[in-house]
């Protein structure tokens, strides 16, 4: 896995002194990367604003924040009740947007409709929030000549040769993003995309607490599925490695092991009288993800602990820079872990089954 402190140690302080706006900042990536600027890794911020439109999830984060567990925590917390500001509001709503952005340096736009079954069965709503909100953003800070500095765009694996509906919608943030830079030249947008996100909200791994817990089955879509593996933390440390290194239109991915599902759903029933039920692809589901395509590898280089691919757009590219491109597309079918290496893995981001309720996944304070 990534190594987090490496990553997040920077003696330049990218996020010091700035206006930090994260929207979705209530979600399961949200709250991570949240925690990770109230402790200052990356510098301290003078503001972060967390814009969602759900008040009931704002009001228990404000609740997580006053749960003091440890020295650290305090000082967390002392932080966020001097720099936190809470917006509700919709990234689909183009008022909503503009009032956010004023005075923001740095975007982080987490807030989208990620989960691939609810994408397929409601697709337009996938494109309000997933493709309109990205153009909300853009559209405000060229209308309004707001002096952002940055803007992150956060993709996922599923934007790849996408066959759901929610990867066509990633997809085209990507796009939307990569051009802003031809019209905004004075605000850099860039990109962060990876794969499955260990135990975050509506990804398979609690989905298997829960059925383990209830004493299964415990269901397989596909027996051959895999998919990369990345930790929360991990996912937040690509982003903010994103913000300190690269230039317009690029895009950031981890290099980080895959696995098969089934050997995930094994380690996790570990030595229990469990049963699995294969019950077949979902809608718009893959069986292997890819982070890079067969076209994309031609602009694809390797920076430190990540793979960067160069924007599509000609005149987004540096020129007269010696590169090593990527041999291969970066595909979870290749270089699958071992079971032992899964199993440790998942022991390692303590992610074992317990008897335990599974509440606590994407809390800000664990």
């Amino acid at each position: 896995m990534l190594d987090r402190n490496r990553a997040t140690a920077s003696p330049r302080g990218v996020i010091a002194g700035k206006r930090v706006l994260i929207t979705g900042g209530t979600g399961s990536l949200g709250k991570v990367l949240l925690r990770r600027l109230l402790e200052g890794t990356a510098g301290h911020p003078d503001k972060i604003i967390i814009f969602s439109r759900d008040e009931g999830k704002q009001h228990q984060l404000r609740l997580d924040l006053q749960q003091i567990r440890s020295a650290t925590d305090e000082i967390v917390y002392q932080t966020a009740k001097s720099i936190l500001e809470f917006r509700i509001g919709d990234i689909r709503d183009l008022d909503a947007v503009a009032a956010a952005l004023r005075g923001a340096d740095i975007v982080f736009n987490a807030a989208a409709l990620k989960q691939v079954p609810t994408c397929e069965y409601f697709p337009f709503e996938a494109v309000l929030t997933n493709i309109t909100g990205p153009q909300n953003i853009v559209r405000t800070i060229r209308n309004l000549e707001l002096p952002v500095q940055t803007v992150v765009g956060i993709s996922t694996d599923k934007a790849v040769n996408p066959v759901n509906v929610m990867g066509m919608t990633k997809a085209l943030q990507e796009r939307i993003f990569m051009n802003a830079n031809r019209d905004i030249p004075a605000t850099r947008f860039i990109l962060a995309r990876y794969g499955n996100v260990l135990a975050s909200r509506g990804s398979v791994i609690p989905l298997f607490h829960e059925q383990i817990r209830g004493g299964g089955p415990v269901t397989i879509t596909d027996v051959n599925m895999t998919r990369f593996l990345l930790s929360l933390e991990d996912a937040v440390t690509v982003i903010i490695t994103a913000v300190e290194e690269a230039q317009a239109g690029e895009t950031y991915i981890p290099i980080i092991p895959s696995a098969r599902i089934v050997d995930v759903a094994t380690a996790l029933i570990d030595d229990r009288q469990i049963k699995t039920a294969v019950t077949g692809t979902r809608p718009g589901e893959k069986v292997h993800e890819v982070l890079i395509s067969e076209e994309e590898r031609h602009r694809t280089i390797k920076r430190g602990r990540h793979y960067v691919i160069e924007p599509i757009l000609p005149e987004l590219r540096r020129e007269n820079v010696a590169r090593e491109h990527l041999q291969r597309e970066y595909s979870s079918a290749d270089d699958v872990m071992p079971f032992e290496a899964v199993r440790e893995l998942l022991v390692r981001q303590s992610l074992m089954v317990t008897t335990a309720p599974a509440s606590h996944y994407g809390e800000l304070l664990r």
